[in-house]
């Protein structure tokens, strides 16, 4: 292996991997492009373990914009991700997404519905009648109203979209090694070369930070010490109902539980509450979120879910940007060949396409070109320019 590269991304899930196609991809950059992921497996990766969701109702511009692509890549993944004639098949089950809102949700779910339709989202709000007419199997009792993506919106197998990019990558000329990052060597003003765990340096002319739930810990090493982007464990629960539920989206509750098809079976999950969610990089399933807080609302929410039965489950991480929950993108202030691509919070997946192609064109221009990605900027957090994303699931 050589001992210098113009690129070295560290992290090779979904955005390491999506950054490493499309600059790989990009005719207007030449040079070298190295990916040091510390598991090539994927086996308790992030990406493997989400839910793999689809979605542009969000409550910020940028976000639907961003998902707005996502939906057109997965759509045309032929043109982008195919290896002699062989088109990746990641399974998009459009089924959309429904938010339930009581009276309390529904200002909220009204001024994100206008801004989604000024962003030409595919999106219907429904009153509580209508959605019992169009969801019969929905308990409306005290909900106030429900918006409902009727296109671009669903999941598809992240899994499959994982490798989809990798394997493009490979074909590309990008080069993975399984390893890990240990010490970042850098000037005033630039870094300059990474250290691995089997003690090989290796010199660059750009970093990317795409750790996922290590982001903090990569951007210590860089001496970057405030980056408010922390591990946060997510359970999946699997569980079966023997009554049919026709036309299922994924639908978000007022409480914050989640729940969708998966096959044969459902998923569901919930984030916990503020006060019992600390840092965490272990993968131990828990039951008692599901026993206490997610069974009870799937029982009142739809009757048919009384008597379900739960089966196999399963945790990951989201990378959660505490400060305003949205993603952190481009250079460092101070460090201008230092990148970041974290705090996704849980949207990495679908966010994925639209920020790999936008760090391509940081790093091959200078600027973005496609989507203006600006706002999402280290500095918003010393100017107190946040960008809030109030749809997070």
């Amino acid at each position: 292996m050589q001992r210098t590269y113009d690129v070295i991304i560290i992290g090779g899930g979904i955005i390491g991997s999506a950054t490493a196609y499309f600059l790989s991809a990009n005719k207007d950059f030449d040079g070298t492009v190295l990916v040091v992921e510390r598991d090539l497996t994927y086996t308790q990766n992030s990406t493997s373990l989400s839910v793999g969701g689809i979605r542009q109702q969000f409550s910020t511009p940028e976000n639907i914009l961003i998902s707005k692509f996502a939906e057109y890549f997965i759509k045309h993944i032929s043109e982008f991700l195919t290896i002699e004639d062989q088109v990746p098949d990641v399974s998009f089950v459009e089924n959309g997404y429904l938010f339930l809102a009581s009276e309390k949700g529904l200002p909220i779910l009204r001024r994100n519905h206008e801004i989604q339709r000024a962003h030409e989202v595919n999106v219907l709000l429904l009153d509580s009648n209508e959605l019992g007419k169009r969801f019969p199997w929905l308990n409306v009792s005290d909900l106030a109203a429900g918006s409902f993506g009727l296109s671009g919106e669903g999941w598809i197998d992240p899994y499959s979209l994982l490798m989809a990019f990798g394997k493009k990558a490979k074909s590309l000329g990008v080069l993975y090694i399984e390893n890990e990052v240990v010490a970042i060597e850098k000037t005033a003003s630039a870094v300059t070369s990474v250290r691995l765990a089997d003690d090989l340096e290796i010199s660059c002319g750009s970093i990317v930070n795409a750790a996922g739930p290590w982001a903090a810990q990569i951007a210590k090493l860089a001496g970057i010490s405030n980056l408010p982007v922390h591990p946060r464990k997510r359970f999946v629960y699997t569980f079966d109902c023997h009554e049919e539920i026709e036309n299922c989206p994924l639908v978000l509750d007022p409480s914050g539980v989640y729940f969708r098809p998966e096959g044969r079976q459902f998923i569901c999950g919930v984030s916990p509450p503020e006060e019992d969610d600390p840092d965490c990089l272990d993968l131990r399933m828990e039951y008692d979120l599901f026993e206490r807080i997610i069974w009870p609302k799937l029982a009142f929410r739809v009757p048919a879910f009384e008597s379900i039965k739960l089966g196999n489950s399963w945790a990951g991480h989201y990378a959660v940007n505490t400060i305003d929950q949205n993603a952190i993108l481009g250079p460092h202030p101070k460090l201008k060949n230092y990148y970041f691509a974290n705090g996704f919070s849980g949207h990495g997946l679908q966010q994925a396409p639209a920020v790999g192609r936008a760090l391509s064109e940081l790093l091959a221009f200078g600027f973005f070109r496609s989507i203006d990605l600006s706002s999402f900027s280290f500095e918003r957090f010393g100017s107190g320019a946040l960008l809030r994303e109030i749809n997070v699931v």
